[in-house]
């Protein structure tokens, strides 16, 4: 398998831009018949596979499963036997229980569950059906486009749509295997649902993968139990995170969506690959096709700030779970810091939701951001409280930016003092405001007090 899943890049040097052809159908000769002969031989086989698109969408979510579910089976995926499934329900339930005394948003997870790998593939393709179609959709627009693109000749147009569909068939199933490959790689190091920082669990689920889980473990001289103890953790506070933070799923699948928007797709791979092609052996043009598409990012203004947007927020989603953690498992693990470095270490080797993002959306989650939101979430707890501190969740408004991200410290401490308002209580001033009304009408027409008098005024 290559090692960009997806098959997407972000291009690094950019050089010779302006001198790739456009239309990579232009290199292949042959009139328009033969081409159209060879789209319908193409169509054919992809249907052998399956419908790409299913549900509307434009990627073949039925071959991606099929690709992924043979890949993670090739590797080897036993099923969960009883016992293990146990031991995930009872590790993600106590995990609960602690992090009851940690954090102030309550469980998230109704229905604890072990999964195998195939099952983690069943179980968050919607999700990750809505993360990918949006940059699919722009690969599949381009493809279709670069064939209406040059002047077709008249008595040949009524072939066009016909032509053009099938070329936006071919994409689907074509982005549809590399996104089955790359969903396959993944499930092989995944822990839990919560990996990549995404909801991935269907509503109210919170998941791990036994197999996943002894992988983790392997090297680190912590018990079986305190290693699965540690990562249902884990789980369980992206569960609350996602149970309680009403606006937080839109927020993250928003930004990815904006993003997505700014993507322009180069076809200079494909079009170098069909050059001198036989026309009537689709099995070489499927081969042709089956290669690497690049994903280029327009750099607009827009697309940068949801960029942004989405770094940020999984970074402090990461920071925040991080804090939690640690906190709760300090005292009760002894493998506690063991566990959180070996983590730190997977992030910065470039686990699975690095390269994922990277790959996915040009994003790589950073340790250095990662570390910065941990600073600044325990800052806020040791400054305001645990109270004080979740209640940042409460509205995306109150939710630091990066820029509170280069400066930790200053969050924590400057905008409360900017504010005045941290260590007020609402209902004193309130009451407060009632005595000064009560004053104001005795100096206006009762009797008892002297204009001036009442309370000193805040300086």
């Amino acid at each position: 398998m290559s090692d960009t899943p997806f098959g997407f890049n972000r291009p690094g040097n950019g050089e010779g831009d302006d001198d790739k052809p456009q239309d990579p159908f232009k290199a292949m000769g042959g009139d328009m018949t033969q081409f159209a002969d060879m789209l319908h031989r193409f169509a054919d086989m992809i249907g052998s596979q399956g419908a790409p698109g299913a549900g509307g969408g434009p990627l073949n979510w039925d071959l991606a499963k099929n690709i992924a579910r043979h890949s993670v089976a090739e590797q080897g995926d036993p099923s969960v036997v009883d016992a293990e499934r146990r031991q995930v329900q009872e590790a993600l339930r106590l995990a609960d229980l602690w992090l009851d005394e940690g954090t102030t948003l309550p469980a998230g997870i109704r229905t604890p569950q072990a999964w195998s790998r195939s099952e983690w593939i069943e179980q968050t393709l919607p999700v990750w059906s809505k993360v990918c179609d949006p940059i699919a959709a722009r690969m599949v627009e381009s493809m279709g486009g670069a064939l209406g693109s040059g002047e077709i000749p008249a008595d040949m147009q009524a072939m066009a749509g016909p032509l053009i569909g099938m070329v936006k068939q071919m994409a689907g199933a074509m982005v549809g295997g590399q996104a089955g490959q790359a969903l396959g790689a993944l499930a092989r190091e995944v822990v839990g649902s919560a990996d990549v920082g995404l909801p991935l669990a269907p509503d109210g689920v919170g998941a791990l993968l036994p197999s996943g889980v002894a992988a983790f473990g392997e090297g680190l001289e912590v018990s079986e139990d305190e290693v699965r103890l540690y990562l249902a953790l884990r789980e369980a506070a992206h569960q609350r995170l996602f149970a309680h933070v009403p606006w937080l799923r839109a927020h993250l699948m928003g930004a990815v969506e904006d993003y997505a928007r700014g993507i322009t797709v180069d076809l200079s791979g494909i079009e170098q690959a069909v050059q001198g092609l036989d026309l009537s052996n689709p099995e070489a043009i499927q081969q042709a096709l089956g290669g690497e598409l690049q994903l280029t990012p327009e750099e607009t203004p827009q697309q940068k700030a949801a960029l942004t947007r989405l770094e940020t927020t999984l970074a402090l989603v990461e920071g925040w779970v991080d804090t939690v953690v640690n906190q709760v498992a300090g005292d009760r693990l002894p493998g506690s810091v063991k566990l959180a470095e070996a983590v730190r270490r997977r992030r910065a080797t470039g686990g699975p939701a690095e390269r994922t993002f990277a790959t996915l959306v040009g994003l790589e989650l950073r340790p250095r951001r990662l570390r910065e939101a941990g600073a600044l979430w325990r800052g806020l707890t040791e400054h305001r409280g645990v109270q004080g501190r979740d209640a940042v969740w409460e509205h995306p408004d109150l939710l630091p930016t990066a820029e509170d991200l280069d400066d930790p410290e200053g969050f924590v401490h400057g905008k409360n003092e900017i504010e005045g308002l941290s260590d007020l209580d609402i209902s004193a001033l309130t009451g407060e405001v009632g005595e000064k009304g009560e004053e104001k009408d005795e100096q206006d027409g009762g009797e008892g007090g002297e204009p001036g008098d009442g309370p000193e005024p805040r300086t």
